[in-house]
């Protein structure tokens, strides 16, 4: 059972000032299918219906069942382009999920044993807040675990330092790009209670 389901149309009215149009005038988020042995498909679905999905994060990395027109088939979430100022979806990019082929998808990133640094009087950094992996469909993961419990002070965590669940590689590194995913710095402001205790 499939607990991510989204409707959408056809849509067959294409173009930016159309995707504006739908924006506007009729509360939806106009987006593109990829993938499989099909061609890319451009759809619409109900801009409500998109920001409820992804009230939950596991949306972002769990396959989707996409309804077009009374036709299902299951997707994964490829990309999102949000409103600069407002956050709300703009536009979306779905990959179309068959057996037994590699996929790509965005997977949130999440941090743990921050306190460990933070002890140490370290502050973190989260430069990433998600990852692009490529696996089958059945090795999704719904996270990717960032653990700072050793990260010393003034040290960078990098893409390459994390461990990818069995089945699934970042596509960055296959790329040759070992990203930073955090950094543990020192904190900016000095204390001044020194100082002030000195004047006194």
């Amino acid at each position: 059972m499939n607990d991510f389901t989204l409707n959408a149309e056809v849509r067959s009215d294409l173009g930016k000032g159309a995707s504006r149009r739908l924006r506007r005038l009729a509360a939806l988020v106009p987006a593109v299918v990829y993938g499989g042995d099909k061609a890319p498909e451009s759809i619409s679905m109900l801009a409500k219906e998109v920001a409820k999905l992804l009230e939950n994060e596991a949306a972002y990395s769990h396959i989707i069942e996409l309804n077009v027109g009374g036709k299902k088939q299951n997707v994964v979430i490829k990309a999102l382009q949000r409103h600069p100022a407002k956050g709300h979806v703009m536009h979306a990019d779905f990959v179309r999920v068959v057996a037994g082929q590699k996929l790509t998808a965005i997977v949130p990133v999440h941090f743990v044993n921050e306190a460990a640094p933070v002890k140490k009087g370290g502050e973190i950094s989260h430069v990433v807040a998600e990852i692009e992996v490529s696996c089958l469909p059945k090795d999704l993961p719904e996270f990717i675990e960032v653990d700072l419990a050793n990260a010393e002070i003034g040290s960078i965590i990098h893409l390459s330092d994390l461990k990818a669940p069995k089945g699934v590689e970042f596509v960055a590194l296959a790329h040759g790009d070992d990203k930073a995913v955090a950094n543990v710095h020192a904190p900016r402001v000095a204390p001044e209670a020194t100082e002030e205790g000195a004047a006194e």
